[in-house]
């Protein structure tokens, strides 16, 4: 319905052509009617001569914003020729107004200079070739019509300016919004990746340890399988529980839910804020902890400094990352044995991650990138480093010259007193 609107004004706009080929016919015509009339003083009567003059001098505005200034000086060599053979000149004052007005509107300033004085002069000439009359009427209206023309003239091109300006602008405004729009787009396709990577990733690689070690000790060890599945039975939960709650994040935003279509908690009383759970924090650490031990790992955590809640993103930041460092260690080294830090600093959080490579460390060779393994990229890493540079952190990967890998990651924080360290 808008296009059509846009469409239909768009329709009735003419090209300035056609516009002034219109301004010059009705010009033409008031001028004809008025030479109908008998004129004041001693002016020759219009006749035929006089009305084909009157087509003349005016015909020329159809081209005045093509060439502004061969139109006025045709209007004006014309008016003049009419004022020498006895015709009344008022007849053609619109036209010679319109073509000063028109220069004024369409050439710089400077032009000016030559053009006033040049249309006064010929309203001048006039008043000498009247006999009778007020001169000094005459002189008045060649000193401060012509130059009021020409103001409103400049005004109307420094408006048309200033319109283009603005047309630019809002064309430049329209490109960034819809560039930002992209920017957004992509960088909400970047997170998605990321957290699904983490949450994924992590709880996937816990299942497949706990299901190879249930198969392996089905019947040798049922209690161990039984321990085996029901781990894979929480973390199959687990997994479950944080993908629903970023769906419902993703969609709290996006659309409006139809109560008809609500799920059964809404209709106990709970709205979707109800059903998420806060964000993953520091404070979960233990579950990630006790799910890695489960698989095999033999991880050590120490704290150091006086432990405080941080901003909610810095929380799922070092969670995140201590998530996907550990499934590392869980993937590439599940004999190595993991010591894990986490320093609360006056000014900032660090956290560092280091196996001993055990019996299949993770390998970074020389040269190669800290984001890559083998040669080959690893998303796990480049997320936690695109994590780590949102809150303005730095993180750092790679192998240690004893063996193995660390992975350290400083984030700032809001300074604290430090207290005494503590082990877990």
């Amino acid at each position: 319905m808008r296009a059509r609107t846009l469409w239909s004004r768009q329709a009735f706009i003419l090209p300035p052509i056609v516009v002034d080929a219109i301004l010059a016919l009705s010009y033409i015509v008031v001028s004809l009617l008025l030479a109908r009339e008998d004129p004041t003083g001693n002016w020759r009567r219009t006749d035929t001569c006089g009305f084909v003059l009157i087509v003349v001098i005016n015909l020329p505005l159809i081209l005045r914003r093509r060439a502004p200034i061969p139109v006025l000086l045709a209007v004006l060599t014309l008016q003049v020729w009419y004022i020498a053979l006895g015709y009344w000149p008022v007849v053609n004052s619109l036209g010679t107004l319109m073509a000063i007005y028109t220069v004024a509107a369409h050439r710089p300033v400077r032009v000016l200079l030559w053009c006033v004085p040049a249309v006064s002069a010929t309203w001048l000439y006039a008043g000498l070739a009247a006999d009778g009359g007020s001169m000094a009427t005459v002189v008045a209206q060649a000193l401060v019509i012509p130059p009021g023309i020409c103001w409103f003239g400049i005004a109307a091109r420094r408006l048309g300016e200033r319109n283009a300006q603005y047309a630019v602008l809002t064309a430049r405004l329209a490109r960034e919004q819809e560039a930002r729009a992209r920017r957004a787009v992509t960088d909400e396709r970047v997170r998605i990746a990321r957290e699904l990577h983490d949450v994924v990733a992590h709880h996937v690689s816990v299942i497949s340890v706990q299901a190879g070690l249930a198969e392996y000790v089905l019947t040798s060890d049922p209690p161990t399988a039984e321990a085996a599945l029901r781990t894979i039975g929480e973390t199959t939960r687990e997994t479950l529980d944080e993908m629903r709650r970023m769906l419902m994040l993703l969609r709290a935003d996006g659309e409006e839910t139809n109560p008809e279509d609500a799920p059964p908690d809404a209709a106990r009383g709970r709205t979707a804020d109800d059903r998420l759970d806060p964000a993953p924090g520091l404070a979960r650490l233990h579950e990630v902890l006790r799910r890695i031990r489960a698989a095999g790992v033999d991880v050590r955590r120490r704290t150091v400094g006086i432990e405080r809640p941080l901003s909610p993103g810095i929380e799922l930041c070092a969670y995140r990352i201590v998530q996907e460092a550990l499934t590392n260690v869980l993937k590439h080294a599940r004999t190595a044995r993991v010591d894990l830090l986490v320093d609360y600093g006056p000014h900032h959080l660090r956290i560092t991650v280091t196996d001993d490579g055990g019996e299949g460390p993770i390998v970074a060779p020389h040269g190669s990138d800290p984001g890559t393994i083998g040669g080959v990229a690893a998303h796990g890493l480049i997320g936690m480093s695109e994590r780590a540079k949102l809150y303005g952190g730095t993180l750092v990967a790679g192998r240690r010259p004893e063996g193995g890998f660390e992975v350290v990651l400083v984030l700032p924080i809001p300074a604290e007193p430090v207290g005494s360290a503590g082990d877990v």
